[in-house]
């Protein structure tokens, strides 16, 4: 009796720790932000799970080491179709994009841990 009520409660720990990890690897949400930029690109893609795709340039540019430039990236993956295709009819134009940002990224929400959720504007 006194085994099996402790192989319950291990269990319960190993399945409270697994939820836990879970959770805060794939659904915390670790930031919360704005970005602009000109659109390159948004695409659906994937073998599965379809998903929502882009690329948005930002102005300026970035140096990872001393004599690489190039222009800043932002790679993104979008949920809502209704967003995604309002993108994919403005690519070019210069968007601003709330997005969250996750530890790691689910097949069905995208490659990125980036998600864009919400257009502010297009100019």
């Amino acid at each position: 009796m006194k085994s099996k009520k402790t192989l319950f409660i291990v269990l319960g720990i190993v399945l409270l720790i697994l939820v836990s990890f879970v959770y805060f690897r794939f659904y915390f949400v670790l930031g919360e932000g704005v970005k602009a930029g000109e659109l390159n690109y948004v695409v659906k893609k994937g073998y599965l799970f379809k998903t929502y795709e882009g690329k948005l340039i930002q102005t300026g540019i970035k140096s990872k080491q001393t004599g690489n430039i190039q222009s800043n990236e932002f790679e993104f993956s979008v949920e809502n179709a209704a967003v995604a295709e309002k993108m994919m009819l403005n690519s070019g134009k210069v968007f601003e994009l709330r997005y969250k940002e996750y530890m790691g990224a689910l097949p069905w929400r995208g490659y990125s841990n980036y998600v864009v959720y919400e257009i502010i504007s297009i100019q």
